[in-house]
């Protein structure tokens, strides 16, 4: 038999068990915020910016150069980092900005305070290094970078709703899948449903099982009575 969808019957459902979900969204935002303090590695941003008068064509040409291993392994040994010049430049962002002749060096590493090393000693050594690469002196610092105490993957709100939208779904699906085992009977039309005859005044509380066998039961009989006969 098909049952049809009833609305009320659906909000019965999960306000009957409504502290479940409740329970799995503080759950999860519980879980969010643990993983996120104890098992994801902090990193933090800083950059520097530098004026570099030179025409657009030209400034791509000297924007690859600053992230180029001539200049980059100069840097690496100076700060006497742990990490090959490959590995600094996957640290390291050079863009343009707004199309005019700052550029921008940004550095992001798990140290706040290496990382803002990195951005300045990679713009002094770009300033000192780029006239004996291309022969171009046109470098000045605008800004130096400073140390920045804020990780940048910190959990924020979309992180927050995220997680009570997962604790919702989760728990709505568990409201259900208990309701669905669960086996008692709660309203006088469910017994009607399953006997197939109305029932008239109140009743105590059963289960669909009894309900059942005592159906069987009296569909047995009336197949006996109707063999006497």
């Amino acid at each position: 038999m098909v049952k049809e969808i009833n609305i009320k019957d659906l909000l019965r459902v999960i306000e009957k068990r409504f502290w479940i979900i409740i329970l799995m969204i503080f759950l999860s935002i519980a879980a969010g915020w643990i993983h996120s303090k104890y098992f994801t590695t902090p990193l933090y941003q800083t950059s520097t910016k530098i004026i570099i008068g030179a025409d657009p064509g030209y400034m791509k040409t000297l924007q690859v150069i600053i992230k180029d291993s001539t200049v980059l392994q100069k840097v690496a040994n100076q700060l006497k980092l742990p990490f090959s010049a490959d590995a600094l430049a996957g640290k390291i962002i050079v863009d343009n900005i707004d199309d005019s002749q700052v550029v921008r060096i940004s550095v992001v590493d798990t140290n706040p305070e290496r990382a803002a090393q990195i951005a300045n000693k990679t713009a002094s050594v770009f300033k000192n290094e780029v006239p004996n690469i291309v022969n171009f002196r046109d470098v000045r610092i605008l800004s130096e970078a400073n140390v920045n105490p804020w990780p940048i993957n910190e959990s924020s709100n979309s992180s927050l709703i995220e997680a009570m939208g997962i604790g919702f779904v989760i728990g709505l699906g568990l409201v259900f899948l208990m309701d669905s085992l669960d086996e008692t009977i709660n309203k006088e039309s469910e017994i009607e449903e399953y006997l197939g005859i109305p029932i008239l005044g109140n009743v105590s509380r059963m289960t669909r099982r009894n309900i059942m066998k005592k159906n069987r039961m009296r569909l047995n009989i009336a197949i006996k009575g109707e063999s006497y006969d």
